[in-house]
């Protein structure tokens, strides 16, 4: 199953745009970005609406 890189940011509870990058297997794109809008909301309770990803792309095998 390929890797895919999550770039963005997301509103932090101080008020600045905290940016994030993150990586999970995913048999497709909108499926990790769907993991990332669950991941970002789950650890740090920001809504959907506070997240905004920016770039979704394959990582290179390693």
């Amino acid at each position: 199953m390929p890797k895919y890189r999550v770039a963005g940011s997301f509103l932090a509870r101080r008020g600045y745009w905290q940016p994030f990058a993150k990586e999970h297997e995913a048999p497709n794109p909108e499926t990790a970005r769907e993991w990332a809008y669950s991941e970002l909301g789950g650890c740090h309770g920001v809504k959907r609406s506070l997240i905004r990803i920016d770039s979704v792309a394959e990582s290179p095998a390693a």
